[in-house]
């Protein structure tokens, strides 16, 4: 009798890995706003914090491709990392956002953050609402849109760490490129939100395709 095949752990222990990097990354990130925790916390440590939480982010994003591609190329795919996959990135886009919110320093922000929130939201329970009736697989446009995300998130983390990262003039004044960066890096949050509302407006065309076929 053979034995069944027993799949490769490592891409849902990376997986996992990001989930749980997600909510560490949030964690020193909301310790590190302004107002949160300077009672307990010094200026340096929580500039350390934000610096903490970035890299963070940074790490645990370059896996986002990472676990995928090593389950399809060991044959490793799994129910449970399917399930497991799309939450770990949710919660690592989520509690970035809500960090780099928290920080208040980034002006005109708010609204493409709010809106990637709320179609990431709106889809989720999309998904919840009619699991069972109608199928909605994950788009190749939507597993750019999250890298869209992702970029754009680290991006707005760097511009917030001049400072902390010693990326400035020794009068403390921002380096010759630094305003463009924040320009482009406010570019694209706006950028990916168009991204997210456009993969989002797909997903609800299709329920309501598939709803008027059933």
């Amino acid at each position: 009798m053979t034995s069944a095949h027993r799949a490769n752990p490592i891409p849902n222990i990376l997986t996992g890995l990001r989930l749980a990097a997600g909510v560490v990354m949030f964690a020193m990130m909301a310790g590190a706003a302004p107002g949160a925790l300077e009672a307990w916390l010094s200026p340096e440590t929580q500039g350390r914090f934000s610096v903490w939480a970035f890299w963070i982010f940074v790490i645990a994003a370059s896996t986002d491709w990472v676990d995928g591609y090593l389950a399809r190329r060991w044959n490793a795919t799994t129910r449970w990392g399917a399930i497991l996959d799309p939450i770990a990135d949710k919660v690592l886009v989520t509690g970035a956002i809500l960090g780099v919110l928290a920080s208040g320093s980034l002006p005109g922000i708010a609204l493409p953050c709010g809106l990637i929130l709320f179609r990431e939201f709106a889809v989720s329970a999309l998904r919840e609402t009619m699991a069972g009736r109608i199928e909605l697989p994950v788009t190749l446009a939507a597993k750019w849109k999250t890298t869209v995300q992702m970029v754009a998130l680290a991006a707005l983390q760097l511009t917030l760490l001049w400072g902390a990262l010693g990326l400035q003039n020794d009068d403390g004044s921002p380096l010759a490129w630094q305003p463009a960066f924040e320009s482009f890096a406010i570019f694209l949050i706006w950028f990916a939100a168009i991204i997210t509302l456009w993969t989002g407006w797909q997903y609800f065309s299709e329920a309501r395709r598939q709803m008027r076929d059933l």
